[in-house]
């Protein structure tokens, strides 16, 4: 077993401060230099940009992010070009991961499942002072968010499907993060999602005060909507997109489905995700699905729960309570996962290359 962590990072400003305090804390993590380990020889052939056309397309959907992206390449003492590489969330590869959400009418509980070596280790509590929602959640390629709660209300979790026929547009934790940032709504993130270009094919699942959960399937190629509580890593409408093996993602499907029909509560719904004898959390960290944290949140409550590895109690934060100024004193988040690797904000990593 490995003992893991996850950095608890908070800040309230401007956006462009928000990324210069995170240059300076990168240079002090080994965080990018992993990165550019894990990338080596690659790293320019797939994160081919043109500059003008992500800047255009960052400031069209939230242009508070391409502010970060200028405080993270100043901070760091990095040409704009490439912050916008690393940070921009566009045009860039994606391994392949698991994943698992369900949900209830006043909670969302998720299972991201991934290699601890492409995982950041950084959970955030942002509050804007310039534009866009307050959001708490863990980051992806710094700047993205791989799930998490809005001051709104509004929860976003989002599943691999398939990175094959890839287009031009974000990644999934670029999206999760403009999501986020921008929206208030369940039917405003759809209609955010049906504009927005997309690089790969994902779940995007959706709660918000209402009750309202919606998974849309996104492709680069077309959008589609339909109600649900429980989603893996395929599609039930687009399913042409979908990957030739599908049975282990709707294994995990049928399992949530299953149990699920007999859960009680929230804590119910989160132990069922995240015990290991259940059939939904995932040992497999060597092929690129183990299950890294499980995730909840609570659009009424406002609260986040979170966890690494299996058999937890979670981590409980009140967001209402840091919203209207209070500190988490939680510095870090602990667990442990049957995996010889740790996480790239640990140390400096002898890990495999993250293209698969």
């Amino acid at each position: 077993m490995k003992q893991v962590y996850s950095d608890i990072i908070q800040f309230r400003g401007s956006h462009f401060d928000f990324g210069h305090m995170q240059g300076k804390l990168l240079k002090e993590s080994p965080i990018l230099s992993n990165r550019e380990k894990q990338w080596g020889s690659k790293r320019k052939y797939h994160f081919s940009i043109e500059e003008r056309e992500v800047k255009d397309v960052i400031l069209k959907f939230s242009p508070g992010i391409w502010e970060e992206i200028e405080g993270l390449s100043d901070a760091l003492e990095m040409n704009l070009q490439d912050a916008i590489r690393e940070f921009g969330g566009y045009y860039m590869e994606y391994g392949r991961s698991g994943c698992s959400i369900f949900t209830g009418n006043d909670y969302m509980i998720r299972n991201y499942d991934n290699h601890p070596a492409s995982y950041e280790g950084r959970y955030m509590f942002y509050l804007p002072t310039d534009r866009g929602y307050a959001v708490v959640g863990p980051s992806m390629q710094i700047t993205g968010r791989i799930d998490g709660l809005n001051e709104k209300g509004l929860a976003m979790g989002y599943n691999f499907v398939n990175r094959k026929k890839s287009g031009s547009g974000f990644v999934c934790n670029m999206l999760g993060r403009i999501i986020l940032e921008t929206c208030a709504s369940v039917e405003e993130a759809v209609d955010l999602l049906k504009e927005i270009p997309h690089r790969h094919s994902f779940n995007y699942v959706l709660l918000d005060k209402t009750g309202q959960t919606y998974v849309i399937e996104a492709s680069p190629r077309r959008v589609d909507v339909h109600y649900g509580n429980v989603c893996t890593n395929h599609f039930e409408k687009l399913i042409e997109e979908n990957r030739y093996r599908m049975d282990e993602s709707m294994n995990r499907q049928e399992a949530i489905r299953t149990q699920g029909a007999n859960v009680q509560d929230a804590y119910s719904a989160f132990k069922m995700m995240n015990d290991t004898e259940k059939g939904v959390f995932s040992e497999k960290y060597g092929a690129w699905a183990g299950t890294l944290h499980t995730a909840a949140y609570f659009p009424r409550e406002m609260k986040a729960w979170f966890s690494i590895g299996g058999n937890q109690k979670p981590v409980i934060f009140d967001f209402r309570k840091w919203l209207d100024g209070e500190r988490v004193f939680i510095k870090k988040v602990k667990g442990k996962l049957n995996s010889n690797s740790s996480f790239v904000n640990m140390e400096i990593l002898e890990s495999p290359s993250i293209m698969m």
